[in-house]
């Protein structure tokens, strides 16, 4: 991976974003944020920057947490849709409230491997890999819990599409009977 870095003060998750890796500076926790092409140093925890992420899409964290909770049923390690629209969506490599949670962003992990020491190896979506302190079983959960998020999401949205295009449709075809109606009334008389 690119280890050139720069140091940050604001970040929003993005497409780009995919991962977000606690970082040890001194006494504090601060972010390694691994974008496609870029490695971004931020004096925040991860989860803070997860949160603010999900309010600069007009949503807070506790609202993206209680809608996978609606759509899926999963409390515990809940993934997050940062931006559904965008295909933002990140899983926890742990609690949120732990120093050691790592955000993925689901859509860019290519593949991932067991490693001897509990760990993961994941393949990215730019060729490049990572490691992250999480067990092979716990990650592929993880990224099975992120797929049911975004079909629950996704079909939801098609439900909707669904019930508006019918609806649309019929009032469509009322309104065509309702103006043929009153013509044919009107040559009647």
């Amino acid at each position: 991976m690119r280890e050139k870095s720069r140091i940050i003060e604001e970040y929003e998750v993005n497409p780009h974003t995919m991962i977000l890796q606690p970082m040890e500076y001194g006494a504090r926790t601060f972010t390694k944020i691994i974008e496609v092409d870029d490695v971004l140093i931020s004096p925040f925890k991860p989860f803070e920057i997860l949160k603010k992420s999900c309010e600069f899409f007009g949503c807070s964290y506790e609202g993206r947490k209680e809608g996978t909770k609606k759509l899926t049923g999963i409390i515990y390690k809940a993934p997050i849709m940062v931006n559904p629209d965008m295909s933002i969506y990140l899983f926890p490599t742990s609690s949120p409230v732990k120093q050691e949670c790592a955000w993925i962003s689901h859509s860019h992990v290519r593949g991932y491997e067991r490693l001897t020491n509990g760990s993961t190896r994941i393949f990215l979506q730019n060729n490049e890999s990572c490691t992250v302190p999480i067990s092979y079983s716990s990650f592929e959960n993880q990224m099975l819990r992120t797929s049911d998020l975004r079909i629950a999401y996704t079909q939801r949205i098609a439900e909707m599409e669904s019930k508006y295009n019918t609806r649309v449709q019929t009032e469509m075809n009322n309104v065509k009977t309702f103006y043929l109606n009153r013509h044919i009334h009107k040559t009647d008389a």
